[in-house]
């Protein structure tokens, strides 16, 4: 897939959309739209967020809906079975001791379903806004949104394509844009320029529900071994 850059000044550039750039975006707007209706169908108020938002997909770009709030899991995994999606994987995850549990509910290898099992700060929620989010109707109306994707460059989208920048040096006008705290801006420079230097970063924990297992029980289970902190259940 071809995207053509155009260099503007003060190190900022327009990226323009080739109509395969466009085809994509569609196809995997109208899959996540799909994915979205089955919760709609549940009084689910879902969300997309990342590339598919902002509409810089690739080929490997994907599917992320996530619910930004805490519900019973199986009422997710009902409402996707009763739309004809057949999940393939789940696992609980939960990034630090200081972060929210969260249960990641697989379609495909690139499509995932993921809510929290405890409850979002309120860095965590604007943690979507910050990559850029969109709900059921917006992603309806062909929105797109401006975000910051993995290198740090904020992607603005623009009636051909986008416009990037880096967001280093400009985090209060990036907070602005996004309308975010700078706090969450501050956070993910770090973190993703810490990722940079050392790789890839693991994650406090990660387990997988078997098929036998609600992700409802193996939560109460970790909870039960002294796994999940309980201040992260307050």
């Amino acid at each position: 897939m071809t995207r053509r850059k155009v260099q503007l000044p003060s190190e900022e550039r327009e990226v323009m959309y080739s109509e395969e750039h466009w085809r994509l975006l569609r196809a995997l707007r109208q899959r996540a739209l799909h994915i979205m209706c089955a919760l709609k169908k549940y009084s689910l108020n879902p969300i997309v967020h990342g590339s598919i938002a902002r509409g810089d997909v690739n080929p490997q770009s994907d599917i992320d809906v996530v619910i930004p709030y805490t519900i019973p899991p199986f009422l997710v995994e009902q409402a996707l079975a009763d739309s004809g999606f057949n999940v393939i994987y789940r696992e609980i995850v939960q990034a630090t001791p200081a972060h929210a549990v969260k249960a990641y509910i697989y379609i495909s290898e690139r499509e995932v379903v993921s809510l929290p099992l405890t409850h979002l700060s309120y860095l965590e929620r604007e943690f979507y806004r910050f990559g850029g989010e969109l709900d059921f109707e917006s992603l309806k109306s062909d929105l797109r949104v401006p975000g910051v994707d993995k290198r740090l460059m904020i992607i603005i989208p623009t009636k051909t394509g986008h416009r990037e920048y880096s967001i280093i040096g400009r985090e209060a006008e990036v907070a602005q844009i996004l309308k975010v705290s700078i706090d969450i801006v501050f956070e993910r420079e770090k973190m993703l320029m810490k990722r940079r230097e050392v790789g890839r970063t693991g994650v406090f924990l990660k387990v997988s529900v078997p098929p036998f297992k609600s992700i409802e029980e193996v939560f109460e289970d970790l909870i039960s071994a002294g796994r999940i902190k309980p201040r992260r259940l307050e």
